[in-house]
């Protein structure tokens, strides 16, 4: 990063670095940013919780996390020269969530997390920060910056909070009073000495909903999280076999979970976005299981094209779709569908057809 004398040619008082966080405001805003706060970069007590979590193993397999050291909770160690923190919120709720509630352990249907349904989260919102900061430098000169869209070590939480996006919730997500957790963050480290703003506090009170609907009971205790249970790790951040205590209790969720946030009170005033880029795509909002289990590699490659969903893999969406053949009701369309994969190549595959055959044998003999 550029030296404070270098990064701002044209900015000398207070009243002018005001001026320029109104400006950054607006221009956010235009960019179709719901919300942009900004924080210092200290986060020293989320320092210490994360070094608890990680110490406590809950990161699971998520050797990233502890890979790049302090540099996830110390920005200047990141990008030298930070000052400070840009965050921003965009909502990606794509209808109401009533209906993403109503296909929760859907007999034959698939859940697909909201966030994955359109186009991937980190290609939008990356690309509108570095609109954002370009029109910085049209208006001050080259200046300092990188952002980040969950795609290197940030605690966007923490700086989220910090710059008054929301309150880390009892499920570990953001919540804003006034529009729910439905939303992506993304955040551009500046070496802007930019006012900041109040960081939000909790309003989580005595509610513990989303504990009490928690699937796997992943959150543990209130604000902490076991993400070895959390249903989104076990369908996305896990590369291996899904523990067989978990698989009923993953129902038709083949790729993430959002429970906590489709019961969470505040999300009574989420709305949904306008944002195109998160419209469904491919039907994937309300969707057979045994079509999606049938897909080819080749239709796979093609339907996620520039979806986040991509990051998975064929085998591991292969993998979890088996899961939830396995908690579907017994048709003779699911029996042949598993069946069909029992020879496959990938162990993995393989592996969870079979478990998946023998919940539907079992409860042929119970029934």
């Amino acid at each position: 990063m550029l030296d404070e004398e270098t990064a701002l040619p044209h900015i000398h008082t207070t009243a002018e670095l005001h001026s320029l966080k109104a400006d950054i405001i607006r221009w956010g805003l235009e960019l179709g940013f719901q919300q942009l706060g900004i924080s210092d970069v200290d986060l020293a007590t989320a320092e210490a919780r994360l070094q608890t979590w990680l110490e406590d193993g809950r990161h699971g397999d998520m050797d990233y996390m502890q890979r790049h050291g302090s540099k996830r909770s110390r920005p200047e160690e990141l990008v030298p020269g930070t000052l400070r923190v840009i965050s921003v919120r965009m909502d990606y709720l794509p209808e109401d969530q009533a209906k993403a509630a109503e296909l929760l352990d859907h007999d034959s249907r698939a859940y697909v997390s909201r966030y994955a349904l359109g186009r991937d989260y980190h290609k939008v919102l990356r690309s509108r920060l570095a609109t954002l900061a370009k029109k910085i430098e049209q208006k001050i000169g080259t200046f300092g910056y990188r952002a980040f869209v969950d795609s290197a070590p940030v605690l966007e939480k923490a700086l989220a909070q910090k710059a008054g996006i929301g309150w880390i919730g009892k499920h570990t997500n953001i919540i804003h009073d006034k529009a729910g957790s439905w939303f992506f963050l993304g955040e551009l480290y500046t070496d802007l000495p930019l006012p900041v703003d109040t960081a939000s506090e909790s309003h989580c009170g005595t509610c513990h909903a989303c504990i009490d609907v928690c699937p796997t009971q992943a959150i543990v205790a209130p604000y902490e999280l076991d993400a070895r249970r959390c249903i989104s790790y076990l369908t996305i951040e896990l590369r291996s076999a899904i523990p067989v205590e978990f698989r009923k209790a993953i129902g038709n969720r083949i790729y993430g979970c959002d429970d906590c946030q489709i019961f969470c009170p505040w999300n009574k005033f989420a709305k949904p976005t306008a944002e195109g880029e998160f419209a469904p795509r491919h039907g994937l909002d309300d969707i057979d299981l045994v079509e999606l289990f049938l897909w080819s590699e080749a239709t796979w490659l093609e339907k996620t094209a520039g979806s986040a969903i991509r990051r998975i893999g064929y085998a591991m969406w292969l993998r979890n779709i088996a899961v939830a053949l396995g908690n579907a009701r017994s048709t003779p369309e699911i029996i042949a569908a598993l069946t069909s994969r029992l020879a496959s190549t990938l162990p993995e595959v393989a592996e969870h057809t079979r478990w998946a055959l023998e919940q539907h044998e079992q409860s042929a003999v119970s029934g």
